[in-house]
């Protein structure tokens, strides 16, 4: 098959890897792609965001599938642009994708549903917002109801955190357009986890569980980041939750959607909270009474969550892919690996906030004797690879145990250098702890 991979980070390195590892060889291209994809792709000089660009080399080109990896072209409309001129494309069209590209939307949707998921309100004025907060309790959470980036939610811990969190967005316009509306949402307590589900518009495929780590330093503290490392399987994700989360979360959202004209096509993406005997005491803040509530839904795969769940999938994943994006995907589709997987995200000093980019990383080639590597921000130049990013690596190692995954995945961080080069040492700290 002919693919065209849409986006340049570390998810869209693991996509495009997995679909070289398919039975089938495939001609891979990769808009805009990096310097690592170019180990299984060919780079092709769009921007992700250029719609009309990737459109016109599509109808020029004519892959038989495009995969659209980031959020914003699904959010712009490239899904549409795509089907107009008849090229099947894996991802939802723009009235889908705004489960991630409006948190308010997706929350609506939720509601209609029936899906369990914490109380929220949206607001546009600040003072409306400060004066609902004392009614959510503490912790409480602040979210931008558009994109921004993985940055736009804030966890306050006291009021006062709270008020300048909605000053930053509605008064400061932190986020552009994206914060110009707010969500205030009661604080979920337990252990989160990430599905991500492949979805033909009428039924449904789970992949492997995984577990994101979001904040930017050990013991979870610090901002939140874009991800700092995953692993796959996560153990608070049994076999009896899986099966609830497709019947109760997944698939009432898939009918809602399609009750409204939305045929949905891709990833939906749910980012769960769960409360079991080894989660939090507190138990959930949530008054649906479920042991498992959605924090949020994303539109497409997850970063750094498709590091960790593509190396379990064997089978073939393009047609896996081309038959989600044309309506008849089946379960057989979705082959799991036995075994574990763990990703460590190495990050440019600074991140998440300020940071510099340019500099020459050492070590890739040691690292992936014992990992795979995908790189997340970087570029080639002169022979050299150069970080162009704030996550700059997504390190991947394998398996038939988590502690054996994890080993590898350190391992290999160990032999890559930059300067000012950064990354969290506890990643599935989660699960060593059960």
């Amino acid at each position: 098959m002919k693919i065209l991979v849409v986006g340049s980070g570390g998810r869209e390195h693991a996509i495009a890897w997995r679909l070289a590892q398919d039975p089938q060889e495939h001609e891979i291209y990769c808009a805009p792609g990096n310097a690592g994809t170019l180990d299984v792709a060919t780079n092709v000089d769009i921007g992700a965001e250029d719609v009309g660009l990737i459109a016109e080399w599509a109808e020029n080109e004519k892959p038989d599938l495009v995969v659209v990896g980031p959020e914003a072209p699904l959010v712009k409309g490239l899904v549409d642009r795509l089907e107009e001129i008849g090229i099947p494309a894996f991802g939802p069209v723009a009235a889908g994708a705004k489960m991630e590209g409006s948190k308010r939307f997706a929350k609506e949707i939720m509601e209609a549903a029936g899906v369990p998921t914490g109380k929220a309100e949206t607001f546009t004025d600040a003072d409306a917002a400060k004066a609902a907060l004392p009614g959510y309790g503490l912790p409480v959470v602040i979210k931008a109801d558009g994109l921004a980036a993985g940055k736009g939610v804030i966890v306050a811990e006291t009021l006062e955190q709270a008020r300048a969190a909605v000053d930053d967005m509605l008064v400061g316009n932190r986020f552009g357009a994206a914060g110009a509306e707010v969500l205030i949402e009661e604080f979920l307590h337990g252990e989160e986890c990430s599905i991500l589900a492949m979805v033909d518009g009428e039924n449904a495929v789970l992949l492997p569980s995984s577990q994101d780590h979001k904040r930017i330093f050990d013991g979870d503290k610090g901002p939140n980041t874009g991800g700092m490392g995953a692993y796959s399987p996560a153990p608070v994700v049994t076999a009896d939750k899986l099966a609830m989360i497709k019947e109760k979360i997944i698939m009432p959202v898939v009918r809602e959607l399609k009750k409204r004209g939305i045929v949905y096509r891709g990833i939906l993406y749910a980012g769960l909270m769960v409360n079991d005997e080894n989660s939090n005491p507190r138990g959930p803040a949530a008054k649906s009474g479920s042991s498992v509530n959605v924090v949020e839904f994303n539109a497409r795969f997850g970063d750094p969550e498709t590091e960790a769940v593509l190396p379990r999938i064997g089978g073939d994943f393009a047609k896996a892919l081309l038959h989600a994006a044309t309506g008849c995907l089946k379960d057989e589709d979705i082959v799991v690996k036995d075994g574990c997987a763990a990703t460590v995200i190495v990050s440019s000093g600074g991140y998440p906030g300020d940071y510099e980019k340019g500099k020459e990383i050492s070590g890739l080639d040691a690292a992936g004797a014992g990992a795979t590597v995908f790189h997340c921000g970087t570029k080639e130049s002169g022979g050299r690879i150069l970080t162009s990013g704030g996550r700059v690596l997504s390190v991947t190692g394998t398996g038939a145990t988590l502690r054996e995954a994890v080993d590898k995945a350190y391992d290999a961080v160990g032999k890559i250098s930059f300067e000012k080069m950064f990354f969290r040492r506890d990643i599935a700290h989660r699960a060593f702890e059960r």
